[in-house]
Parts: structure tokens; sequence; C-alpha cells
């Protein structure tokens, strides 16, 4: 059965207030839509912990930097309520644009520190457009618990960071990263390539995780990141924008895997930016 489609707050508050006055708990996913299995797999750990589960559909024109990047994001509403069917889902939160940033809409929620690297230094205002779109959705669900992906590595650690300031109570919960059976992290962009470029983005996962295994016996990380640049370039992608390890905590910059760590890279293909990270 389909859940059924909210695009007011009023409606998505009376429905949460009537699961409140039962003492039921609430969980989150929000998403962009183009739903794909790593999104389900949020949508199945919300409902293994919580009574009732609200899934959000909004692209977000604050975090996107581009506007041709904005402008070609997959938007498959009816597809996205038919893959939810099955999970029984309580609601798909759907706002209307007005409903997320009225007019005169004049606050933006910015995290230091965690914001200026990687991403933050490749797409200038992303993670401040994020941090207030979550900001409202949490407030505006008022759920308990929020699921959030590992692949957006760095997104879930500003999120985590931003409702610990704000003294918002919800608990964030971080995911598993699902994988193609080639190891592409599965991704809403992933649409946008082509056959072509399906087969040169699988090679991606292969070449970070022999850079981990590289790592493991100790070896100095900028000689094994300037190889892996130069092995992603190899395999078909057109750009590299960095490959980079971090400590899993901080996201401090490490020289060498001495504590839990990510390794991160951001690549091209096909005119489309993909993202991942693997624990090291």
């Amino acid at each position: 059965m389909t859940a059924p489609i909210l695009r007011r707050l009023s409606e998505l508050r009376a429905l949460t207030a009537e699961w409140r006055s039962k003492g039921e708990t609430i969980g989150v996913v929000p998403t962009m839509g183009a739903l794909h299995r790593g999104h389900l797999s949020l949508v199945e750990a919300a409902k293994a912990d919580t009574d009732r589960v609200i899934v959000t559909i909004f692209v977000n024109p604050k975090q996107f930097n581009n506007p041709e990047d904005l402008a070609k994001y997959p938007r498959t509403e009816n597809e996205d309520a038919q893959k939810l069917a099955p999970f029984g889902v309580d609601a798909i939160y759907v706002p209307e644009p007005d409903e997320i940033y009225p007019q005169g809409f004049a606050t933006t929620v910015s995290v230091a520190g965690l914001t200026n690297v990687m991403e933050g230094e490749f797409r200038p205002g992303h993670f401040d457009g994020v941090a207030t779109v979550v900001a409202k959705l949490f407030l505006q669900t008022q759920a308990d618990r929020a699921y959030f992906g590992e692949k957006d590595y760095q997104q879930l650690m500003i999120v985590r960071r931003m409702a610990r300031d704000l003294d918002i109570p919800i608990e964030v919960i971080g995911c598993p990263t699902v994988r193609e059976p080639s190891g592409l992290a599965m991704s809403s962009r992933n649409l946008l390539l082509s056959p072509e470029g399906l087969e040169v983005a699988a090679n991606k996962n292969r070449i970070m995780r022999e850079l981990v295994e590289a790592l493991k016996d100790g070896a100095q990380f900028d000689p094994l990141a300037a190889q892996a640049e130069t092995d992603l370039l190899a395999a078909g992608f057109t750009q590299v924008e960095y490959v980079q390890l971090r400590c899993a905590e901080t996201l401090e910059p490490l020289t060498h895997a001495s504590r839990p760590a990510r390794l991160f890279a951001a690549t091209w293909v096909d005119g489309v930016r993909l993202i991942d990270n693997i624990p090291v």
C-alpha cells in the first residue's frame, strides 16, 4: 500500500501529533528522491527501530552550487512512491518549496570546521544548504531518529554536529554504504551515467581498496594517493578532485593509518561527479 504523500507542514504536524499522543516513536529518512537500494536500506533500518517512518523527498536548491547540476538532478516522485510501497512507510513528505523556504527566509545554518575540507572546498556553500534544510526537516518531522548513509560520510558527521550543537533532540544514525556488485557506491547520480561511464566508475572502489591494503602495512599516504590518482585517470576518469585520508572522528588529515580513518575520493566521469569513502 502506497503511503500518503504530504506536501504541507500542517498535514505532517497533524499526523505526527496523533502518533505522539499514542507514545509512538518516529524515524525519518531525508532524501532528494531518485531512490535506490541504498535509500531503501535506510528505510529498513528505520522500520526496525521506530514505530512510525517518514521519508522526505526534497531536491534542495541551496545545496547545489552549480545550477546545471540542480537542473539535471533526477526527479522521480511516482517511481519513488512505488519503491517505498512494499516497506510500509507511514508518510512521504514532499514539501512545497515555500514550506521549506517561505518568502523572506533569511536564516542559514553553518557548521564551522568540518565543512571547510573535501566537499566543502570543491562545493562552496554546499554544506550550509545541507545543514539548513536538514535542521528544518528535523524540526518539521519532530522525529526521534534520523537515518543517513555513510556514503556521504562528511555530511553524516556535519549533521550529527549540527543536531548536537543546536540541541535538536534527535539521534542521527549512520548506515553502511550499499554497493553494486562491481563495488560502485549506489547513488542517484549513477542514473546519469552512460553504460561506458558505469564501466569506468566501477574501477573506483577497486583502486581505493588497493590503496587501503597498502596502508595496512604502515605505508605513507601521499605516495599511495599519487599512484591512486594516476590509476583513476588511466581507468578513464576525466578528473580526480581529491584522494584523501582523514580521521574517522575529526576528519583531520592523516599521513598514515595510525588510528581509525576513512579514505575519501571525488572523481568525474561522463560529466558526473561521484564521491565515495571506505573505512581504513
